[in-house]
């Protein structure tokens, strides 16, 4: 390898470095909300991660003035939505956080709510980054928010006991 490329390389890494950690943090958490997995035991969010950060980097010296954040983001939530479509590549077979109020939520709906609300990526640009009409993210969204501000109520216990006699 030439001197000129190992300091570009070099060079590459240490920005590479750079923008990991300052928004892999951020990129972990949106992964695991995705996965609706517990933050501290979150294997297929972090593999999610590792993998958009890995197309990131492949891509690091074609970003041009592109936002690094955007691209991965992107990526991260393409490759969730394949993995939704094609369960068994092991995407969704997570662990989820049984008191998460994410994990009542379909991965559609987790997609659009974590896109939209944890990102603030605006609803046309969800639309289009998912391939759906923009109506469609809309009734998602509402659809999930619903679920989340209204969760589905316990049964009322029984009231009376065995043994007791109405007067």
């Amino acid at each position: 390898m030439r001197p000129r490329h190992a300091s570009r390389d070099l060079c590459r890494a240490r920005e590479f470095e750079a923008y990991v950690a300052g928004a892999g943090g951020r990129l972990l958490h949106t992964a695991t909300l995705l996965t609706a997995e517990a933050p501290g035991d979150n294997p297929h969010a972090r593999r999610l991660l590792i993998r958009a950060l890995a197309h990131t980097y492949a891509s690091w010296d074609r970003l041009r003035g592109d936002d690094p954040y955007e691209v991965t983001r992107r990526y991260l939530a393409i490759r969730f939505a394949h993995g939704v479509r094609h369960r068994h590549r092991g995407l969704l077979r997570s662990r989820p956080l049984p008191q998460s109020p994410l994990a009542r939520l379909s991965p559609r709906e987790r997609l659009v709510l974590v896109l939209r609300f944890h990102e603030g990526v605006a609803e046309e640009r969800t639309a289009a980054l998912l391939g759906l009409p923009a109506d469609r993210v809309r009734t998602i969204c509402h659809r999930a928010t619903a679920a989340l501000l209204d969760p589905p109520r316990e049964p009322a216990p029984a009231v009376g006991g065995a043994g007791v006699a109405p007067s």
